[in-house]
């Protein structure tokens, strides 16, 4: 018999000994520069989202910035932190199928794919519809 499938939520608070923080070297020091990154953990992404108000929206680039800034490093982890995004948003469907009333609002949270620009000139558009 295989390994259990673990849930989103189980995955979301797993402890990885994260965060932590890298020196930049090899491809990422050409690709990022020089100096440090952190790499966090799926709850510090899931505490940024949880504080993105009604109405307004983050970027995945914006909540790599704040992480950055609270760890004191150059860059925080694109990659990870955009799994962690990804983990975050389908932890918190699980906990709406379980009946948790209040969820993380993951809605709130964009790729860069779209500037916050477009979105609010889609949802703009899509509002004036009848």
């Amino acid at each position: 018999m295989g390994k259990r499938k673990k849930s989103w939520k189980e995955k979301l608070y797993e402890d990885k000994g994260l965060p932590k923080i890298v020196e930049l070297t090899g491809k990422m020091r050409e690709k990022w520069g020089e100096g440090r990154m952190v790499v966090p953990s799926p709850l510090e992404v899931k505490e940024i989202m949880d504080r993105v108000p009604e109405g307004k929206l983050i970027t995945i680039a914006e909540i790599r910035q704040a992480l950055a800034k609270k760890h004191g490093v150059e860059i925080a982890c694109p990659i990870t932190t955009g799994i962690f995004v990804w983990i975050v948003a389908n932890a918190a469907e699980e906990e709406r199928s379980e009946g948790k009333g209040r969820i993380t609002p993951y809605w709130r949270t964009l790729n860069r794919r779209y500037s916050k620009r477009e979105i609010s000139r889609r949802s703009g558009a899509a509002q004036k519809t009848p």
